[in-house]
């Protein structure tokens, strides 16, 4: 069978990593997470000292980075695996600043457009449908409330011993969200053939049977 690439889109915590490692699993494509390396070069350069709006240095910081992104999923920076690290609030923050250079920007989609060349990818971000995969067959823009998104990261946070506080996360949130849609490079919109999904009421299983029911009607075409 024929594989494709699915993009899937939307704001911040909206479930979008969680679907596309399902999906993954269920149709045993890669999910490449898109957000993890903005995070990756945003905890590098937190690191390394470098602000975040040097644009000129953050480039150079790229091409001189060591990033894997492992099939299982791991984040792997100059040899550590950092997962983890890179879901911090702080570094949340930073992967907003780095993803509005358009040099950072410009780096890292060309890196994901040539590991997809093959199709067989499932990528999440918040602008895969609109510029990293303009011509992928299926295009998800899952969205949820703000609210919703809160207590999922408060959750998800607790789970991994990070802690977390609702009232923090949600402003962090709704300030991401604001960043995100008027950022002057590759703002979050939804593409023009994306289906919504609305995903503040729906389980996992629940959205991730509605996808599939997508790509299985795009696969029979």
């Amino acid at each position: 069978m024929k594989k494709i690439n699915i993009a899937i889109d939307g704001p911040s915590a909206a479930g979008k990593s969680t679907i596309a490692d399902v999906l993954a699993e269920r149709l045993g494509y890669t999910h490449l997470d898109t957000g993890a390396m903005y995070r990756a070069v945003a905890l590098n350069a937190i690191r390394k000292q470098i602000p975040l709006d040097d644009e000129e240095a953050i480039v150079n910081m790229i091409r001189e980075m060591k990033l894997e992104m492992s099939a299982d999923g791991k984040v792997i920076l100059e040899d550590e695996d950092v997962s983890d690290a890179i879901r911090a609030n702080e570094i949340s923050m930073g992967a907003s600043d780095v993803s509005k250079l358009q040099g950072c920007r410009a780096a890292l989609v060309e890196m994901q457009q040539k590991i997809c060349e093959g199709g067989g990818y499932i990528l999440d971000g918040r602008d895969i449908g609109t510029v990293v995969l303009k011509d992928a067959p299926v295009k998800i823009y899952m969205v949820a409330s703000a609210e919703a998104r809160a207590e999922r990261r408060v959750k998800q946070n607790l789970e991994k011993g990070i802690e977390a506080d609702y009232e923090t996360i949600l402003e962090d949130i709704k300030k991401r969200d604001y960043q995100d849609m008027h950022r002057e490079h590759s703002p979050l919109t939804k593409a023009e053939d994306a289906i919504e999904i609305d995903t503040s009421d729906m389980g996992i299983q629940e959205v991730a049977d509605a996808v599939m029911e997508i790509v299985n009607r795009v696969l029979g075409e």
